[in-house]
C-alpha cells in the first residue's frame, strides 16, 4: 500500500494539479522529417534567404527582450502585476490643482511637528 501511495507521488510533481499532457512521439518525427526534406529541396539562395529571416527574427525577438524585457505570461504576470500594485500603494497621488498642494503641505508640516 505505501509503495503505491510513493509511486503515485513520483508522477506529479508536488505544486502541480495535473500531470504533463503525453506527446505523440511519432506526429513530431514525422513533422521534424517533412522538415529537413523541404530543407534539403531548398536552392542555396532560399536556404540563405531563410537564414536571413530567421536572424532577423531572432534579432528582433532580442532587441524587444533589451528593450522591454521579458513580458511575463499567465501566473507570472499576475505576480508582476500583484507586486508592481504593492510597492506603488504608498506613493503620494497626484493633486489636482495648486490649492489642494498648498493644503497637503500644510497637513504633512504639521504631521512632522516643530523644528522638522
Amino acid at each position: 500500500m505505501a509503495a503505491t501511495a510513493q509511486v503515485q507521488g513520483a508522477q506529479v510533481p508536488q505544486g502541480e494539479k495535473t500531470p504533463p499532457q503525453p506527446v505523440d512521439q511519432a506526429k513530431l518525427k514525422a513533422e521534424r522529417e517533412a522538415a529537413k526534406a523541404a530543407k534539403a529541396q531548398m536552392t542555396p539562395e532560399e536556404k540563405s534567404a531563410a537564414k536571413k529571416a530567421k536572424r532577423k527574427q531572432k534579432q528582433q525577438e532580442e532587441a524587444q527582450v533589451e528593450k522591454v524585457g521579458n513580458i511575463p505570461s499567465g501566473p507570472q504576470k499576475a505576480e508582476a502585476l500583484k507586486k508592481n500594485v504593492d510597492a506603488t500603494k504608498g506613493d503620494p497621488k497626484a493633486l489636482p490643482d495648486a490649492k489642494a498642494k498648498q493644503e497637503a503641505l500644510k497637513e504633512t508640516t504639521k504631521k512632522a511637528g516643530p523644528g522638522q
